[in-house]
């Protein structure tokens, strides 16, 4: 574990300051020193990324493929090490640490796969009409490009799966685009670890070493470095929305703009429908009592806010979700500033007007740190319609359920909701019919719309969608998760009457790369 920053995969000595790792759950200082980056190594990075980027985005997708199951296999073979640093920095149970790292290491594996196929650059040929008249019609080509080098910030929640190797890097790097990592200073360790994978599977696979920097900050300016550097093609971040929106107003001030891939966080409504609540109050409690709680609360995807008109079976569902909140134990939170954020946040809603505090867990550790306090609140839809701050989210294990009168006043709210990463409804398929307005409101505001299950857990695969319409994302038509995500790192490039031996291999007449292409407005091979 080498504490240096890493430019074009060689290790750099910076002059000045240097930090640890901390323990969540104890708050003492863990092994190694990390030394913060400064202006030269940004700059040097990103020369490197540049230089790359001529030669990386042109590298045959067979090499690609083999340079991100190298990765994979590298970041695999760290094993334990990695595990126990990644529990150690983020307060995380193994278990789930290790989930991360199979899908930290899958989806490596499902963008090789995708790279190595070929068909994603979307290949469109119209070839040439000479004789059309009045004017000839030119033979035109056009495919996907990578965009150039990415700047990657690295997730709190998400030590592996979101960070130096996560989906955002896997991504870019499939696309053809360098990658500099701005390193998350919640688990430095973690991230030492696994850049030197990325740079080991590099080094072994021939890629050239700018393909990869990674670089450490405390604080913001390194970010802000990044961000606004000329040679900075695309930026990819989840995070708050503060976060998300600091960097897009930074981006904003650059001569030339470039896109932000902003993830910034949701409530993620989950809407129990008067059948459902009624037949299985006590099944949806335990169901939604377990995924506000997961990971203390700090998932993305995390359901913040649930939506239902009163009834008695409303009342029973509250009885059984606060039983189960009460018996729920404290977890460890990531950092001292997300749980003293979420102290702040949880203790300042329960203190409003109209909140009414149903149930907390009560089983709180006095031996471990940053402890969270599970809790359901409980409002009326008029109160909640009155106080656009109750809108916003709170990371952690909190939801806030808002009881309407009517089916009439269930839409008001929903209508109130702002952009979500996802949306869930939870009926009786045959009550859906009566709910096709309500449903057509919660589909214009999200991402994904679930029915009958929970937001928390994000699969990896083609069909998914991670990203919503704004606050949600900074851009709505495209995800974070998933082989959809390499899109948001290409641009189209057409080519207009060039010589076929000088085109791509994916646009030349012979096909030899044997991919699926629009020909004359037919997908075919040939």
């Amino acid at each position: 574990m080498n504490g240096n920053n890493i430019v074009a995969c060689n290790y750099v000595t910076v002059d000045g300051k240097s930090f640890k790792g901390l323990a969540p759950s104890t708050g003492l200082q863990l092994e190694g020193d990390f030394t913060v980056a400064d202006e030269a190594t940004v700059n040097s990075a990103l020369a490197a990324a540049t230089d790359a980027y001529k030669v990386y985005k042109n590298i045959g997708k067979a090499k690609k493929a083999e340079f991100l199951r190298a990765i994979a296999t590298e970041i695999a073979a760290l094993g334990e090490t990695l595990i126990n640093r990644a529990v150690a920095e983020s307060g995380l149970p193994a278990g789930r640490i290790t989930g991360e790292m199979g899908r930290t290491t899958g989806q490596l594996r499902m963008f090789a796969d995708m790279v190595e196929e070929g068909s994603w650059v979307d290949a469109v040929i119209d070839t040439a009409l000479p004789e059309r008249a009045p004017l000839p019609k030119p033979d035109l080509r056009r495919m996907l490009t990578a965009i150039g080098p990415v700047v990657v910030f690295g997730a709190s929640n998400f030590p592996l799966a979101f960070s130096v190797a996560g989906g955002d890097t896997a991504s870019a790097l499939a696309a053809g685009c360098p990658v500099v990592v701005k390193v998350h200073p919640a688990h430095p360790g973690t991230s030492a670890m696994v850049g030197g994978a990325i740079c080991k599977a590099a080094a072994d696979t021939g890629m050239p070493a700018g393909v990869f920097s990674l670089l450490y900050d405390t604080g913001y300016s390194v970010g802000e470095q990044l961000v606004k550097h000329p040679q900075t093609k695309a930026v990819a971040f989840t995070g708050s929305f503060n976060g998300g929106m600091a960097l897009i107003k930074l981006a904003q001030q650059r001569t030339a703009l470039i896109p932000v891939f902003t993830e910034m966080g949701s409530i993620n409504p989950v809407v129990f429908l008067p059948e459902i609540i009624q037949n299985q109050p006590k099944e949806m409690a335990a169901k939604y009592a377990a995924s506000i709680t997961l990971g203390a609360g700090q998932f993305c995807t995390n359901p913040g806010l649930m939506l239902a008109i009163k009834s008695p079976g409303l009342d029973t569902f509250v009885q059984e979700i606060a039983k189960a909140i009460e018996t729920v134990p404290s977890a460890t939170m990531l950092t001292e500033g997300i749980w003293k954020n979420y102290q702040k946040l949880s203790e300042g809603i329960t203190a409003k007007n109209g909140i009414t505090l149903v149930a907390e867990s009560k089983a709180i550790s006095s031996e471990l740190v940053n402890q969270s306090t599970a809790k359901i609140l409980t409002v009326t839809a008029a109160d909640f319609l009155a106080n656009p701050k109750l809108r916003e989210e709170i990371f952690g294990p909190l939801s806030l359920l808002v009881i309407a009168d009517s089916p009439q006043q269930l839409e008001a709210v929903a209508a109130s909701l702002e952009g979500q990463l996802t949306v869930t409804i939870m009926a009786e398929k045959t009550e859906l019919a009566q709910y096709s307005d309500l449903v057509d409101i919660l589909s214009s505001i999200t991402g994904r719309l679930i029915l009958n299950g929970v937001p928390t857990g994000v699969e990896v695969c083609a069909a998914m969608q991670h990203g919503g319409p704004f606050p949600a994302s900074s851009d709505s038509r495209y995800t974070s998760v998933g082989t959809a995500a390499i899109y948001r790192f290409v641009r189209p490039l057409a080519w207009q009457d060039w010589d076929d031996t000088l085109l791509p291999a994916e646009l030349q007449h012979a096909n030899p790369l044997n991919i699926w292409r629009q020909v004359n407005n037919q997908w075919t091979k040939d």
